[in-house]
């Protein structure tokens, strides 16, 4: 089941959140800081331990102070012209994302809307390539039953709603 929340991420009860991190894994602003924040310092702690993470990659840890069990860090693509393969990094962020929570048996995964904000990825297209990720995921069998995109606007939320609707 796809669905659409607008929705504070970091308050999802879900087997897992996935945060768009920077490549550090150390926190940041928007919904890096927000998750990092929410979930308390023994997050940063196990981050620590994890030597960062390139783009398109993704890795899991505990999900501490949150009601999610788990946190899976992604770390988007920052728009520059389009011709630089972000659509391929942002696609591999949703794949490889999901295909960590599937190997850890998980059933329910939330996803924010990676790389729109500082990262300057085009909402539309973002969004596009977010359903049809997890679309094309979900063809084959695998444990996740739930994908919620978890959007922090109205007219995020609005985007995936006509998307999942076609």
């Amino acid at each position: 089941m796809l669905q659409t929340l607008q929705a504070d991420i970091t308050q999802l009860n879900v087997d897992a959140i996935v945060n768009a991190a920077n490549s550090s894994l150390l926190g940041g602003g928007g919904v890096d800081g927000a998750i990092h924040r929410a979930a308390g310092p023994e997050l940063l702690a196990e981050c620590r331990l994890l030597n960062g993470c390139r783009t398109g990659e993704a890795k899991i840890t505990k999900g501490y102070r949150l009601k999610a069990r788990h946190i899976i860090h992604t770390v988007g693509p920052i728009w520059n012209d389009g011709k630089s393969g972000e659509a391929d990094k942002l696609r591999a962020c949703y794949t490889n994302s999901l295909r960590l929570a599937a190997d850890a048996g998980l059933q329910s995964i939330a996803f924010p809307c990676i790389s729109t904000g500082v990262y300057l990825f085009p909402a539309d297209q973002a969004a596009q390539i977010a359903v049809e990720s997890v679309r094309a995921f979900l063809q084959t069998p695998s444990s996740i039953q739930t994908v919620i995109f978890c959007c922090f606007s109205a007219a995020d939320r609005a985007r995936y709603e006509s998307l999942l609707e076609a």
